[in-house]
């Protein structure tokens, strides 16, 4: 390893400095975000007066506004929790009292990675609890009662040890023994996990919590069956999922890989939509499979990964990455595999925040596409009438400012989308 105390505190200054930038972003565009729709709270855009209440169109104000405060919190929150872990040493520390405990090896540093996920769970339960117990609960949308997400914690926590233990343990393997490019192997390794898992996911996880049944309105499922003939499109079955346990939000996926596609329904989805608003649903999702925007997400993926292991497998070799991140030089005795990968992990998020924009706006350019060829296989009525559904269904404002639109949101707002199709 080599070692320059320039070099750690030029990476601590650009660190700190990344940090607080992306957070004055942050606030700025949602303090924009919330101006901009308590301004336009009480007027209906033009073009959905016919068809959106005043009544829902304040109620998905009230809920953007309430919601946006909430992440202002969380982000002012996120940032202090990350500056603890990396610049002030709380990740030193747990490293160090897991060594004076267990001692080197892989039993230590698989304890490292598993109490960092632990606590930073535990730190976002607030939120987590807040958002779904007050404020879904305030604005009609949770279903979900305590003992019901106690469960699904328990399983989440279950399910993450039981899958994420062992592809943890490998590339931590990997790493101490594959040798200069054990970065190539470990991406090898990540990349194949995921893939597998876009199989395994829709038959043996999602059902651990929620229940699919096979879609049972035969007039329904025929003409499903028939968009999907003349799309070319095949799928391993066709299912309704029992959202409604949850929440009365509403929505409709495709989910798998290969041979292990399949079409979910969320049961709220099919009670308020027609079913010509379901085939103008649908036909927006196989949009998506007939421009590969999958594919292209997965190759992007790829290829983002690999770049990310190329950096991560040069960074761990370099002393000052660790000490200018707040490990003392005196904790690199031991092997700090796990060290560089939650480091890493923790940094990365910093200074990838300003590329956002860039692929927010690709997803919606996806989004218009697959809206496109909807009209084209459908009605472009019918799809119109189905997503302001959709957007009064989940309270999503009519009126998000502009450059938070352009930084954010992976969906186009309702009035692009609906101004788009109507051209």
């Amino acid at each position: 390893m080599s070692s320059l105390p320039s070099n750690s505190l030029a990476l601590t200054l650009l660190f700190a400095l990344a940090l607080a930038a992306g957070l004055l972003v942050k606030f700025w565009l949602t303090s924009r975000q919330i101006r901009h729709v308590a301004r336009h709270r009480d007027a209906v855009p033009a073009a959905f007066a016919q068809t959106v209440t005043p009544e829902s169109h304040r109620k998905a104000a009230d809920y953007t506004i309430t919601k946006a405060r909430l992440g202002l919190l969380e982000t002012a929150f996120g940032a202090a929790v990350l500056l603890a872990w990396t610049l002030l040493g709380g990740l030193d520390l747990l490293n160090r009292a897991l060594l004076a405990w267990m001692g080197g090896g892989m039993a230590q540093q698989l304890a490292l990675l598993a109490a960092f996920a632990l606590i930073s769970g535990l730190l976002d339960l607030p939120f987590t609890l807040y958002q779904t117990f007050v404020i879904e609960q305030r604005f009609g949308f949770n279903r979900m009662t305590l003992g019901l997400w106690l469960v699904d914690l328990v399983k989440s926590i279950a399910v993450g040890a039981l899958i994420g233990l062992p592809i943890a343990a490998l590339i931590l393997w990997l790493m101490g023994a594959a040798g200069a490019l054990w970065w190539l192997w470990a991406w090898g390794v990540w990349m194949g996990f995921n893939l597998l898992l876009l199989v395994l996911y829709p038959s043996f996880i999602a059902p651990l919590f929620n229940k699919f049944k096979p879609l049972d309105d035969e007039s329904l499922k025929a003409r499903v069956s028939a968009l999907m003939a003349r799309c070319g499109f095949a799928a391993k079955g066709l299912f309704v999922m029992d959202g409604s346990k949850r929440s009365a939000h509403a929505n409709a996926y495709f989910t798998g890989f290969g041979a292990a596609k399949r079409v979910v329904f969320y049961d709220t989805l099919l009670s308020k939509l027609s079913p010509p608003e379901v085939d103008a649903v649908l036909a927006h999702e196989l949009g998506h499979f007939h421009h590969k925007h999958i594919l292209k997400r997965i190759a992007g993926l790829f290829a983002l990964s690999l770049a990310g292991f190329a950096l991560l497998g040069w960074l761990s070799t370099q002393v000052w990455f660790y000490t200018g991140l707040g490990l003392r030089p005196n904790t690199l005795g031991a092997p700090n595999d796990a060290l560089a990968l939650l480091l890493f992990m923790l940094a990365v998020p910093v200074f990838t925040f300003f590329i956002a924009p860039l692929f927010a706006q690709l997803s919606r350019r996806h989004e218009f596409e697959a809206d496109a060829y909807a009209v084209n296989h459908t009605s472009g009525q019918d799809l119109s009438a189905a997503l302001l559904k959709l957007y009064e269904d989940n309270a999503s404002t009519l009126t998000p400012d502009p450059l938070y639109v352009k930084f954010y949101y992976s969906h186009p707002p309702a009035s692009e989308r609906l101004a788009r199709m109507a051209a």
